[in-house]
């Protein structure tokens, strides 16, 4: 495991401390922890099964922790219902986009509209829009009528539209064709450069390590390797190990 992490992150956003989560009688993460700072941008990655997923439901509220610490800004929000954590100003891209699909694009990204960050220049459906053209163009058509790509543009403005202040995308590109893995890692970086905080589950470790700060690796339920950008690009026998590559 890499030593250069900073286990005393400044002003801590997200901390995750050896959260213990199950499904039934069924237990997925084992002691995880982890750690994100305003404006950073963190990956969760892993094999398939591992429990990324898990980790972002017990976040979220949506399959509690049964054990350890979940703090968002100092606060407690271990045991929390969704609607609760959501508020505070954590925005969830989830697996599978989830968008609304009998509302159209327009309805899609006003439904959610909020400053949950209370942010001086917050996203707007305008904003949202000069990030994504391609929505732009598509404002009247059913969420169910767009590709793929678009359904993950859109999902990632519905999120941007609640003003988070962390950003978490669940399977960021999944089953995306190649230009708009392109689009998606551009928009990321942008929103980095904004001071976004992002937490990114996603299997693209070339495009991550050239935007994220900082990475965890997970196998069965538990962080097995983290450390910066630049000791995962340097280190091929971990990325062979834990993510099959």
């Amino acid at each position: 495991m890499s030593s250069n992490m900073s286990d005393d992150l400044s002003g801590t956003l997200l901390e995750v401390e050896n959260i213990e989560t199950c499904y039934g009688l069924s237990q997925v993460l084992f002691g995880l922890s982890l750690k994100i700072a305003p404006g950073e941008m963190v990956t969760l990655m892993g094999r398939n099964g591992m429990g990324k997923t898990t980790t972002v439901r017990s976040i979220m509220g949506l399959t509690p922790a049964r054990a350890g610490a979940i703090r968002f800004d100092g606060k407690d929000i271990r045991g929390l219902p969704a609607y609760r954590v959501a508020k505070l100003g954590v925005g969830l891209v989830p697996e599978g986009r989830q968008i609304f699909p009998n509302l159209s694009t327009r309805e899609n990204l006003i439904a959610t509209a909020a400053n949950r960050s209370g942010a001086s220049d917050p996203w707007r459906f305008e904003s949202v829009c000069e990030l994504f053209p391609r929505l732009a163009e598509r404002l009247g058509n059913m969420g169910g009528q767009l590709s793929g790509g678009e359904q993950q543009m859109l999902a990632i403005g519905r999120a941007l539209m609640t003003n988070p202040r962390l950003l978490i995308l669940d399977e960021a590109t999944e089953g995306l064709a190649p230009l708009i893995r392109e689009e998606i890692w551009r928009c990321l970086a942008r929103l980095k450069s904004r001071g976004q905080a992002i937490l990114v589950i996603d299997k693209n470790v070339e495009a991550l390590t050239q935007i994220a700060d900082r990475h965890y690796l997970i196998e069965r339920g538990r962080v097995v390797w983290q450390g910066t950008s630049g000791e995962l690009a340097a280190a091929p026998d971990i990325q062979h190990r834990y993510l099959g590559i």
